[in-house]
């Protein structure tokens, strides 16, 4: 009879009245909902940032000035910055979410000597539980008793291969770790693949191993990145500026022409001109159009912060299972009649010699079966017998002999659908099927030998023995059966086809690519060597670790590649002293045990297909197609989007000397205003935020992935940097004042001179854009780049400029006056000779970096 409907009455569980009572004092089997915050503090804590301070007071001043659209239009930016930090700060909950929601399964107790299903969240410590195949074990505990019972506790330690469960005879105090055969315990979240058995809850709850990765992943908590952090020093400095040149102005222009009204207007005009509106606007269309495009890859981004640090990710973590292999088992060797064969997914037929070992290898196994192993017989079998006459779908199981911590062997009887007797199956370890077949001391040490020179190429191995009986009833141990020896299956989880080929892309983009598992030495170290992962001599566990202080960790993390039998709190501890020792870590996974360090690590990755929902919460990217390939190619968007980046601040930078300077400097000179605030809309409104989606779209420079990670420290805009662009800025700046200067001697109109220096600052901005699409090409390579987002930037610009100059409302409006040709002809020939040196600066660049490198 099934155990669930004949356990022994000596199992009474606990009475309703102690559940009742201990759910009380002890809560829920669940883990505890993190405090959410309510919105409008959330709100009130993002509006705090000086950023978006300053974004706000300036919409607010020019709401109050008369400026509606101005100020719609900064005021729509606050929105999509706000909503953006809104969301990044919800993950934390979203992650506990997936946890409670996998770990809160029905559970069938044992309450009052009578079974009742109960919801998963209702078990209490003491309750006696019933795990069967199927189940989700409901919470920690010491198993009772136990008929073939075999565990996937995959989510907790990373290995692809159920465990064995036995039960124990005294019991013990602490609940032990998870993973290894033949212990006692089982853990919540974790699948039963085979088996039934009985088991007395220890923990439940945030005292389970689920719930103390829940625990380590509340504690973990991001910090703002460098890029935050520096365009906000940027935003601080300029605003500070642009404020206080705002009041100096407005009184300077007041005393010195008596005009208080238009002396703010001049204040006004000068701080907008300085004020940095553009960061968040450039950052935020950054991050959302990277993030597009990295989607287009097969890549999700949960949070834009992990873009930034893709371009200068100097580690891969690497979980093992599911990420670098299938997560499957196939087998790939099989011994037999003293052959070897080696097995792949291209071979036509199996030969003739090894169909009785699959044969029997399938009879050991279940018809419809969760062990990932005996799933691989079955394949394997459809695969390679389907037209022979091994495959018997029309036999009966009529016995099985479970697998004992006695004899490590389990056996299946079947009756054939014609003739007497039976035919018996038996599968298990090497040494258990030996002893079953009793095998002579020579015999024994070639099986041994041949187990072992299997094993060390990182398999599983399984002996099988086949048997008939014609009498009955069957013997009561299989012991009793004369068995003989057919053969040794070797077993695997596949590596992913794609892994190697992106691994030595890792080493050419100087990533170095390390393997956390929780499986053992001599298989990680297989699986390195099939993916080419360096130094797989050196192999560091989860007890040696242990013992290890965190100045002993960093020195080892520097140098080791593979860490074997981890558990997920020393999964994070790897992390930690990586990013100590000045890494940028990017960490790959797919389970619940990778949810802290996915979070902990700069760029966390999930895998989209076979991850679980806990991972994928807790990851800044997550792999839709589950290809190990496509973090290669979310590594190069990475460094394009970052590159793009500082190209586009260095304009932002640029452009906003000569809109400052032509601002500025008529006020101090006593010459009439060339700017007004109309003019700083036109500037800041079309050509800046257009500019961010041109540079945006730029193709990566030629060499991007040949190239060592960009160092973590080094800012977004450095000094030498920033000189370079302010001296872009000043070149246009000095042609613009000089033309207008000229205009002045020459008896020009007010709106003439005016007219002939917007259009000449115009030109100027656009040869900053065609000049920053490359510091180390000229303009003319990049026009073979194609970018047609730069040619729509330039001739929107070119057509609106056109219009406010001709249009006579919009004349009207900016105080222009119509240009003849050879004014625009000027105005072109100031524009372009502008930063005619920086283009001779790239030159001599390139030429100096080809002489180095000779």
């Amino acid at each position: 009879m099934p155990l669930r409907q004949d356990f022994p009455a000596s199992v009474r569980g606990l009475t309703e009245a102690e559940a009742a009572a201990r759910l009380r004092a002890e809560g829920f089997n669940e883990l505890p909902a993190a405090g959410r915050r309510n919105l409008l503090a959330t709100v009130w804590e993002v509006l705090r940032e000086p950023m978006i301070l300053l974004l706000v007071g300036a919409g607010v001043l020019y709401f109050f000035l008369g400026e509606l659209r101005d100020s719609i239009v900064l005021l729509a930016s606050i929105f999509v910055v706000v909503g953006i930090d809104l969301y990044q700060q919800r993950k934390t909950e979203h992650a506990l979410e997936a946890l409670r929601d996998l770990s809160s399964p029905r559970a069938m107790v044992v309450r009052d000597g009578k079974q009742a299903r109960i919801a998963g969240r209702e078990v209490v410590r003491g309750d006696v539980v019933i795990v069967s195949e199927g189940d989700r074990v409901p919470a920690d505990g010491v198993v009772l008793s136990a008929v073939n019972l075999s565990i996937d506790e995959s989510l907790l330690t990373g290995e692809s291969v159920s465990v064995r469960k036995s039960a124990s005879d005294i019991a013990p105090d602490d609940i032990g770790r998870p993973g290894g055969d033949d212990f006692p315990f089982v853990f919540s979240g974790t699948l039963v693949v085979q088996g039934q058995g009985f088991a007395e809850i220890r923990a439940t709850g945030a005292k389970t191993e689920l719930g103390k990765i829940g625990k380590a992943l509340r504690s973990v908590e991001p910090g703002a990145t460098r890029l935050q952090a520096e365009v906000n020093r940027l935003a601080r400095i300029l605003a500070t500026l642009g404020l206080s040149l705002c009041g100096v102005i407005a009184v300077v222009y007041s005393l010195t022409r008596g005009s208080w009204v238009n002396g703010l207007l001049a204040g006004i005009t000068t701080a907008m001109s300085l004020l940095p509106e553009e960061f968040p606007v450039v950052l935020t269309v950054f991050l959302a159009l990277g993030a597009w495009r990295i989607s287009q890859k097969h890549v999700l981004t949960r949070r834009g912060n992990a873009i930034e640090a893709l371009g200068s990710a100097t580690v891969l973590c690497v979980d093992k299972t599911g990420t670098l292999t299938q997560n499957r088992m196939e087998a790939q060797k099989l011994f037999a009649g003293g052959q070897t064969l080696d097995v792949h997914a291209q071979m036509d037929a199996l030969p003739e010699a090894f169909h009785e070992l699959l044969e029997y290898s399938i009879l050991a196994s279940k018809r419809n079966p969760l062990d990932p192993m005996e799933i691989a017989f079955q394949q394997l079998g459809s695969h390679s017998l389907s037209n022979t006459e091994h495959l018997h779908r029309d036999w009966t199981l009529v016995h099985e002999y479970p697998l004992s911590p006695a004899l490590l062997a389990m056996s299946r009887a079947w009756r054939p659908a014609q003739g007497d007797g039976h035919v018996i199956a038996a599968k298990g370890a090497p040494e258990a099927i030996a002893e079953l077949c009793q095998l002579s001391p020579e015999d024994v040490h070639e099986v041994t030998a041949r187990a072992s020179s299997m094993a060390a190429e990182g398999l599983r191995i399984l002996g099988v023995a086949k048997s008939q009986w014609q009498q009955t009833p069957l013997p009561e141990r299989q012991q009793d059966l004369p068995f003989t020896f057919v053969g040794l299956v070797g077993l695997a989880d596949p590596i992913r086809p794609e892994v190697p080929a992106a691994v030595v892309e890792c080493y050419r983009a100087g990533i170095r690519v390390i393997m956390i598992t929780g499986d053992y030495s001599g298989t990680a170290q297989s699986i390195a060597r099939q993916v080419g992962i360096a130094g797989v001599e050196h192999v560091l566990t989860g007890a040696e670790l242990e013992r290890m202080d965190e100045a002993e960790l960093r020195e080892h993390v520097g140098t080791t590649n593979i860490f074997a039998r981890m558990v997920p709190e020393q999964k994070l501890r790897l992390v930690n002293a990586l990013k100590a020792n000045g890494e940028v870590v990017a960490m790959t996974g797919d389970g619940v045990n990778d949810a802290p360090a996915l979070k902990a690590a700069q760029i966390g990755i999930a895998m989209g297909g076979r991850g679980t929902d806990v991972a994928r919460e807790s990851a800044d990217l997550v792999l839709l197609d589950d290809a190990f390939s496509s973090i290669v190619e979310a590594i190069r968007q990475g460094r394009r989007i970052f590159d793009n980046l500082r190209k586009a601040m260095s304009f932002v930078f640029a452009v906003h000397v000569p809109i400052a300077g032509i601002a500025l400097i008529p006020i101090l000179a006593r010459w009439p205003l060339v700017l007004m605030p109309i003019h700083i809309v036109f500037l800041e409104l079309i050509i800046d935020p257009a500019c961010s989606i041109a540079f945006e779209a730029e193709p990566g420079e030629p060499g991007l992935m040949e190239r060592p990670p960009r160092n973590p420290h080094e800012p977004l805009l450095s000094r030498r940097r920033i000189l370079l662009s302010s001296m872009q800025g000043a070149s246009v700046l000095l042609v613009v004042i000089l033309l207008f200067a000229a205009a002045q001697y020459r008896g020009e109109s007010e709106m003439t001179a005016r007219t002939l220096t917007f259009a000449t600052l115009i030109i100027g901005n656009l040869m900053l854009i065609l000049t920053n699409r490359s510091w180390t090409r000229v303009i003319v390579a990049t026009l073979r780049s194609p970018n047609p987002a730069v040619w729509w930037v330039v001739g929107g610009a070119l057509i609106v400029l056109g219009l406010v100059v001709y249009v006579p409302f919009l004349q009207a409006l900016f105080r222009f006056a119509p240009l003849q040709w050879p004014d625009i002809a000027f105005c072109l020939a100031g524009g372009v000779s502008s930063l005619l040196w920086f283009e001779a600066w790239k030159l001599l660049r390139k030429r100096v970096v080809a002489k180095k490198a000779q």
